[in-house]
């Protein structure tokens, strides 16, 4: 393994444990919640053995899915034997016959971000465009690394700045929520 693998993997080692910290002092998630995650792309930080050990606990995890392009993304629901296939941009999600949920929080990974909140994702505005249309809208958290940390990421009117942001070195951005 490589040292950048090495690095990485402690990295979201670290990430999954403050995940846990937050969900337990904050008490956001209970058994029977719903909590979307995301099946790493692109060098993304891994937190998928945080879904093995949230379905384990009773917390209902769901997967953000492409349906059709530009329109909000739907929550297919995962557990450990879900049979994955292969959706828009060639990532991971579960089959079209998954349960669809609605999140109660969303665990969102981040390119970029900025201490109001606001997130750099890879530019197709899902995010945004699903957190305007969920009533109420779910508890967002970013996950990301330090170092990517900008001054700002200059929002836009439709950019929706997320609750909270989460790297490795701890809680960063509190927005509330």
């Amino acid at each position: 393994m490589s040292l950048e693998a090495t690095v990485r993997r402690s990295t979201s080692e670290k990430i999954i444990q403050n995940v846990q910290e937050l969900f337990a002092n904050r008490k956001i998630m209970r058994a029977g919640s719903v909590v979307s995650m995301y099946w790493p792309i692109k060098g993304e930080l891994d937190i998928r053995p945080l879904m093995e050990a949230l379905h384990g606990e009773g917390i209902l995890v769901a997967l953000p899915v492409v349906e059709t392009k530009a329109a909000p993304l739907v929550f297919r629901r995962w557990m450990p034997d879900t049979r994955m296939e292969r959706g828009y941009w060639n990532i991971l999600v579960p089959p079209a016959e998954a349960q669809i949920l609605t999140p109660d929080a969303m665990l969102v990974p981040l390119v970029g971000w900025d201490m109001e909140g606001y997130r750099l994702g890879y530019g197709g505005g899902y995010f945004d465009r699903t957190l305007a249309t969920l009533s109420p809208p779910p508890f967002s958290i970013g996950i990301g690394l330090q170092s990517a940390q900008l001054a700002t990421i200059y929002p836009q009117p439709h950019d929706i700045p997320l609750n909270l942001i989460l790297t490795e070195a701890g809680l960063q951005s509190d927005l509330g929520g």
